[in-house]
């Protein structure tokens, strides 16, 4: 594909002609990290404390920011370029020229499943072995792959796809444009058991799960139905691989879940939260709009919002900080304090 013609293609997709030094013959044939870029690559520089790294790589054109000197630098080496008033999100905007995801032909497999109470849309790709059950209503477009369950009742948007071996159980609703990665269980029974003499007497699940609208759900993570009401998950929010939402648990609008996060039930998130890997949430916790836990924290109370927290338990990341510093004296500070308590005695 030629540099030029990707230069329009990312111009178009940001309104407006963007600034750009290359060969009108240039021909690229993929996209890659800076540090691993080989000729014929298109890479990126996110800013200027990686400039170093335009005297090393190999790529043949770059997406940089918008800075006279790295422009300059990119020039004495013969690199291409355009400028980005964000060029990680460019970036990601160039892959989509190169790459794009698997997509069954709209078609439904005759290994598949399908209850004749099922409503199902225009264009809808349904793979081998789909179980679609009573009362299911599929938008259109949308692509169901190999041996995907389908509970009775469930309700799924135009659009939205639901990778190979995902569960969708009963009631579940799923929004437009939404993914649903391989291994992921939505709308599952929500562990709730009330303890009695006889032993754990087990309350039934009757609520739901909703997903919003482009919400996305990664590998092998689980989204719990309650016993009453409803499990939300916020339009454009984000849930990475191994991620576990307790039953009643309300997530906002654009928040983002990292690997292994655990929320237990009736959490409450806010809108653009981002919670990054095994942050732990306990029992009806409440975290603010634009909060921050940090990786492993721990969260037992309420985070105001735009807070940032860390540790286990999580504290404000600035005394967490702090206290980090002071963890490594310790020693040195208890024989301090051994040698004061004898002068003492």
């Amino acid at each position: 594909m030629k540099f030029s013609h990707i230069v329009e293609q990312l111009s178009a997709m940001a309104g407006k002609p963007l600034q750009s030094q290359a060969s009108q013959e240039l021909e690229l044939t993929g996209i890659a990290a800076v540090d691993q870029a080989t000729p014929g690559t298109l890479s990126y520089i996110e800013g200027s404390k990686f400039a170093a790294q335009i005297q090393t790589t190999a790529a043949s054109a770059l997406i940089l920011p918008q800075d006279a000197t790295l422009q300059a630098a990119a020039n004495d080496r013969g690199i291409a370029w355009v400028a980005a008033p964000e060029p990680r999100l460019m970036f990601a905007q160039a892959i989509a020229l190169f790459y794009q995801p698997f997509r069954p032909a709209p078609e439904i497999h005759p290994t598949a499943v399908i209850d004749p109470s099922a409503t199902i849309g225009e264009q809808v790709a349904i793979g081998a072995h789909v179980v679609i059950q009573a009362g299911v209503t599929i938008g259109n477009q949308v692509c169901i792959h190999p041996n995907v369950v389908i509970y009775p009742g469930v309700r799924i948007g135009d659009r939205s796809t639901l990778h190979a071996n995902c569960s969708i159980h009963e009631r579940t609703q799923i929004g437009t444009d939404c993914v649903i990665h391989s291994g992921v269980v939505l709308g599952a029974e929500g562990f709730g058991f009330v303890p009695t003499p006889q032993g754990w007497y087990k309350m039934q699940q009757s609520g739901y799960v909703v997903l919003e609208d482009r919400v996305e759900v990664g590998c092998n993570s689980t989204v719990d139905r309650p016993a009453v009401g409803e499990t939300r998950i916020g339009q454009d929010t984000k849930i990475d691989n191994l991620v576990h939402v307790g039953h009643g648990c309300q997530i906002g609008r654009g928040c983002a879940l990292a690997a292994q996060v655990g929320l237990a039930g009736g959490v409450e998130v806010g809108n653009r939260v981002i919670l990054a890997g095994q942050v732990g949430v306990a029992n009806n916790a409440k975290i603010g709009d634009g909060a921050i836990a940090s990786s492993k924290s721990g969260v037992h109370g309420s985070v105001n919002p735009g807070q940032v927290v860390s540790g286990y338990p999580a504290v404000d990341h600035a005394i967490y900080l702090k206290s980090s510093a002071i963890y490594s004296r310790l020693p040195e500070m208890y024989q301090t304090l051994k040698q004061l308590k004898r002068q003492n005695q």
